[in-house]
């Protein structure tokens, strides 16, 4: 038996001349990713930068708003459009996936807080704690491993989200409201030869040893953003089955 799952994409940025030759988009990432996880999903995208968002929503379907070079604080008409596209879509119960811009945008959207992180660059592979019973049915040791490229966080959650994880460098790694709206700091979609990527081609500016740190950690770490996907889809289910 299949199973059908849309994946609405509210593509925020396609990251020109900042991708390899070997990944044919940003969205392909996303694609490739949630493929491994079930070979029937489908994928619609929406170019929510140049203000197209989804008019119709549909409780049987993903929404995912994934990464971007702007902040979620930056005073754009397109970023303001998508948090009043947000809270509507939260209000009317759809199930919303963040990832790091996505995931901080929704924060905000919600009434929590986003800044510029004054410790520093978060990139390369980050260990965090896992807080909630349900993603440690996915992470057992109460361990999750992602890759990360981020130099916001935010800082004061949601009064209604939960945190399903934290680390020392930032303490919401991942974030649910309810069980329809679920965010991720790091980057599931991200692959190891992709960070070794941006480091070879594009992190010139950055701190020197903070690259050799991040490029430390994928030889140390090896990122989970497989077992997240399957989470997601998952708790996609069940949120479906029950709302059905």
């Amino acid at each position: 038996m299949t199973e059908n799952i849309t994946i609405n994409v509210l593509l925020c940025d396609t990251f020109p001349g900042r991708l390899p030759a070997d990944v044919p988009s940003y969205v392909s990432m996303h694609e490739r990713l949630l493929h491994s996880a079930c070979p029937d999903v489908q994928f619609r995208v929406f170019m929510a930068m140049e203000g197209e968002l989804p008019s119709l929503l549909n409780r049987d379907e993903i929404y995912l708003i994934p990464g971007c070079i702007n902040s979620a604080y930056d005073p754009l008409p397109w970023i303001d459009d998508l948090q009043r596209w947000i809270r509507q879509a939260v209000a009317m119960g759809v199930f919303l996936v963040g990832v790091c811009f996505g995931h901080q945008l929704i924060a905000q959207a919600m009434g929590g807080k986003v800044e510029h992180f004054a410790g520093g660059w978060g990139t390369g592979v980050r260990q965090s704690d896992v807080l909630d019973d349900g993603l440690r049915q996915y992470f057992p040791d109460g361990k999750m491993h992602l890759l990360y490229n981020h130099h916001d966080q935010v800082i004061s959650a949601p009064r209604e989200a939960v945190t399903l994880a934290t680390s020392s460098f930032c303490r919401y790694e991942a974030l649910r409201v309810d069980n329809h709206v679920f965010t991720f700091q790091g980057h599931p979609e991200y692959t190891p030869s992709y960070m070794r990527f941006y480091f070879d081609h594009l992190a010139a500016e950055q701190d020197a040893a903070v690259v050799e740190r991040g490029r430390q950690s994928l030889i140390q770490m090896q990122p989970q953003g497989d077992v997240v996907a399957r989470y997601l889809l998952h708790a996609f289910k069940q949120y479906r089955d029950v709302n059905s």
